[in-house]
């Protein structure tokens, strides 16, 4: 039996931040049901690089069970307040008061339902100034601060996934998760609200507080630690570049000795502490560069892993596909069997299938047979 089976929900939803939190819930087994407009989900047509599916639809959307409703008819409006009746969960990412003024303001739901739990996501929240301002993830990548982390000394730039819409799927999800296990005793649901921009700013506490309290808000320094040095990437002699992090004095010591060849450059005055490192890092760049820049990326790797000294390689999408450390899942969509990139967690033991990712309006017949008027 998986974890989430017998659990019902639905939502009404579309883009990537509620899919995101409703397929992690189907993952754990739960019964998703999917509502769309008769065009669809508009992430159907983000793109067709997946067979001819969409690679944002394909990743989120697995083990759901899709209908088609037009929620200013009657007939379909009930439809959808009998599901949401029988339903543990229920998901909305509509623009602001779409759903009230649809007749599913989700207090009137809770009150109808005490047991249920409604997850709302927006883009600001659902009150202050920007309540009602529409936003997407670049928008709010702007918004958020991220940007102003993101980039290089030339510039901004967006982060290259969308990386708003899936910390409020994530937040979307936690909160879930926590209002599940309380339902269990206190046998109420609640109302849950996530929105894009506090999901991130939660994310920005470190940059903020380094500007609030510190008053030194990190410069954009591309692939470079904005407050550790050494902390960057570096092109070695065939190039292809390396990332190394220097966390403490002990490996900036060995770095020195075992890497760089020269045990002196541990006490220069200019390098002598992370603050000095910092402050001095063009010099200290030169130096590591030099080094690195004279021998392949593999030999450079050896000597790190010696050293204890921890590294990344810069990898591309197509080293991406073929990283040894991978573990891939497999679904069924239109286009055929598609291999993704598995979740972060597993659980030890415990063997999961993935539904396959559903045809708009797939189940249509189905779930107005169970959920229509002359079914009680």
């Amino acid at each position: 039996m998986m974890d989430l089976e017998g659990i019902t929900v639905v939502a009404l939803e579309q883009a990537v931040a509620a899919p995101y939190a409703s397929s992690r819930l189907a993952d754990a087994g739960a019964r998703v049901i999917k509502i769309e407009r008769a065009e669809g989900d508009f992430a159907r047509r983000y793109d067709s690089l997946v067979n001819g599916d969409s690679a944002y639809f394909v990743w989120l959307n697995r083990g759901k069970e899709s209908v088609c409703l037009d929620l200013k008819d009657e007939a379909d409006k009930a439809i959808l307040a009998a599901m949401i009746a029988k339903a543990d969960v229920f998901i909305q990412n509509l623009a602001p008061g779409a759903v009230e003024r649809m007749g599913f303001g989700l207090e009137d739901l809770l009150e109808a339902h005490p047991s249920l739990i409604c997850c709302s996501i927006t883009g600001y929240g659902i009150d202050g100034p920007y309540s009602q301002q529409k936003a997407y993830d670049l928008l709010v990548q702007a918004e958020s601060g991220l940007c102003a982390v993101n980039g290089t000394e030339h510039g901004a730039a967006r982060v290259g996934v969308s990386v708003c819409d899936i910390a409020a799927g994530m937040q979307s999800f936690q909160g879930i998760m926590q209002a599940l296990y309380a339902r269990t005793r206190t046998g109420k649901g609640r109302i849950i609200d996530v929105s894009l921009y506090h999901a991130l700013a939660d994310w920005m506490n470190v940059p903020y507080l380094q500007t609030r309290y510190g008053g030194k808000p990190p410069a954009r320094v591309g692939l470079r630690h904005p407050t550790i040095a050494p902390y960057g990437a570096y092109s070695c002699g065939d190039g292809k570049a390396v990332l190394i992090s220097i966390q403490n004095e002990r490996e900036w010591v060995r770095l020195c000795a075992e890497v760089l060849g020269d045990a002196g450059i541990a006490t220069d005055e200019r390098f002598d502490s992370n603050n000095n490192r910092v402050a001095n890092r063009d010099a200290l760049e030169d130096i590591v560069s030099g080094v690195f820049g004279s021998a392949p990326r593999e030999t450079v790797i050896e000597k790190l892993t010696a050293a204890g000294i921890a590294f990344g390689r810069l990898t591309d999408l197509e080293d991406l596909a073929a990283h040894p450390q991978n573990r891939f899942i497999t679904v069924r969509s239109d286009g055929g069997e598609i291999e993704l990139m598995a979740p972060g967690f597993v659980t030890r033991g415990a063997e999961l299938e993935y539904g396959p990712v559903p045809s708009l309006g797939q189940h249509d017949a189905d779930i107005r047979a169970e959920f229509g008027p002359d079914t009680s």
